[in-house]
């Protein structure tokens, strides 16, 4: 198994270095180019630089400034006609496509890898409608989930997820990647809250999978559009969604605790789970290099339990229900539980909504400061609780036995773990002062892959797989199942034009 992982490793650095072998594609030539400004106007097509579209560069480079690609052209629908009018040409002259929204991923998923034509669903902006009767929104691809949701929040709704990239992610994507966020423990996946979707296959065919009839229940037939949901645009186009938007709660309470162990990290949940029950909306965790971390590049936040000096955690838990009077005392009942039992060592529950928003923000903030303070090797896992911290654990002994120094010196390296305890998913972050090192990577991976196969997790728990995990899909799926998710790509795109060299084996990449 190690052995495998190694070679495989070998083959995933290479896609770095450029040498993966690009697909037997078209070129793009004039006459395309020339029928994409026809069919789409000036203001649908980017060729360089340009301050209201934006330039090439921007679009071919991923946010966290890891991969680039070299395509040549974006193309930027406004409407499922255009989208149709683009895959119509790309697909007869085996032009290969890779798809866009906010391109908040994490895996490489939204940028090229060689020259695919970049199509972004940023301008397909449109709230089509909202029933006040049943939450049922529809929308279009490129809708930014913070826009959703401040538009639900006034019509007394919720958008059904919560990311710390809210202000930039895309509705589509958010589909196409089945993202998860910071209240899966209440709402669970968006698969579940998508009741329909539009999609442009590869062909240039619209499928209604239950966008025109949005119905929570509706048990005709095969779920196709649950196929495209966390297909990360390998299967289809995702260009308008049907959304279950869940009730806005009057009565949200953010508590803060530090802990000493992990061991009381796990026991924390368990008890509010059985405690707060129905009204529990999140269970968050971070460790003091996590903390440190946001606290040092988001000079603005304060640390409400900085005298404790001792905590190695801090846990923070949302509750969200109807009733503020019934829901404060159960959480006063929690709150009196975990003092009295050592669980916690302090603690500190919001006054108001901006104290609220406060504490939140020690949570979501980490990524980004993480982000700032070097080049960060991310990497996101569902483990069994037991294992979750083992692994951060087990990293740092790792390198430091390696001769890597954990402090914030120039030369050190801070390894951060973080992320949605409720739902056993880590977010662990390593990042080195001193810039990209490729010895410290090759000690991570396929280090670090092999761990989480060994603790029964999955190496990718939220951000998809994209280009960086691809080739680590031989070890985390059967050949069955692979053979099958090879069959549904053929069926979906025989051609393979969609988000090429993504998520499954080079073979599918081909336009043979």
């Amino acid at each position: 198994m190690a052995h495998n992982l190694l070679r495989r490793f070998r083959v995933n650095r290479i896609v770095r270095r450029g040498l993966i072998e690009r697909g037997e594609y078209g070129k793009l030539g004039e006459t395309d180019v020339a029928y994409f400004q026809n069919a789409l106007g000036d203001a649908g097509v980017v060729l360089g630089d340009d301050e209201e579209k934006g330039s090439l560069e921007e679009y071919n480079l991923d946010w966290m400034k890891k991969w680039r690609g070299k395509s040549k052209i974006v193309l930027r629908p406004k409407s499922t006609e255009e989208v149709q009018a683009i895959v119509e040409r790309c697909q007869h002259s085996r032009l290969a496509l890779c798809l866009q929204g906010g391109k908040t991923g994490l895996v490489g998923g939204s940028v090229p890898v060689f020259d695919e034509i970049i199509l972004s669903l940023k301008r397909m902006n449109q709230i089509i409608d909202f029933d006040e009767d049943s939450g049922i929104v529809r929308v279009e691809a490129g809708v930014v989930l913070e826009t959703l949701d401040e538009f639900l929040r006034e019509r007394g709704y919720v958008a059904p997820l919560d990311l710390g990239a809210k202000g930039t992610c895309t509705l589509g994507g958010n589909a196409a990647t089945n993202a998860g966020g910071v209240r899966y423990l209440r709402y669970g996946s968006l698969r579940g809250s998508i009741v329909g979707l539009e999609v442009v296959t590869a062909q240039g065919q619209v499928l209604d999978c239950g966008y025109s009839t949005p119905c929570r229940k509706d048990n005709t037939g095969y779920a196709i559009g649950q196929l495209l949901i966390g297909s990360e645009g390998t299967l289809g186009i995702i260009t308008k969604l049907a959304l279950a938007a869940p009730a806005q709660s009057s009565a949200v309470n953010v508590a803060l605790f530090s802990c000493s162990s992990f061991s009381s990290v796990r026991k924390i949940l368990v008890r509010a789970r059985v405690m707060c029950g129905e009204i529990l909306s999140a269970v968050e965790f971070f460790d003091s290099q996590a903390l440190n971390a946001v606290l040092k590049y988001e000079p603005d936040l304060v640390d409400p339990l900085s005298d404790d000096t001792s905590s190695s955690f801090r846990v923070l838990i949302e509750t969200s229900g109807s009733d503020i009077e019934h829901d404060r005392a159960k959480l006063d009942a929690f709150l009196t539980h975990a003092f009295e039992t050592e669980l916690v060592n302090d603690g500190v529950v919001a006054p108001d909504t901006n104290k609220a928003h406060a504490l939140w923000r020690l949570r979501e903030g980490i990524s980004d400061s993480m982000s700032n303070s070097g080049y960060v090797y991310k990497y996101d896992v569902s483990l069994p609780l037991n294992s979750l911290y083992k692994l951060v654990e087990l990293t740092r002994r790792r390198l430091t036995d390696n001769g890597y120094q954990l402090n914030d010196d120039t030369n050190g390296i801070t390894v951060a773990g973080y992320g949605h305890v409720g739902d056993s998913n880590l977010h662990l972050n390593i990042a080195s002062h001193s810039g990209q090192d490729d010895n410290l990577l090759a000690l991570i991976e396929p280090w670090l892959f092999n761990q989480v196969q060994a603790f029964h997790g999955s190496i990718s728990a939220e951000h998809g797989v994209g280009i960086c995990k691809r080739d680590y899909m031989v070890d985390v799926k059967s050949k069955p199942l692979l053979d099958t998710m090879h069959g549904l790509k053929h069926l979906f795109d025989p051609h393979g034009i969609l988000n090429p060299y993504k998520v499954l084996p080079q073979k599918t990449c081909s336009s043979s």
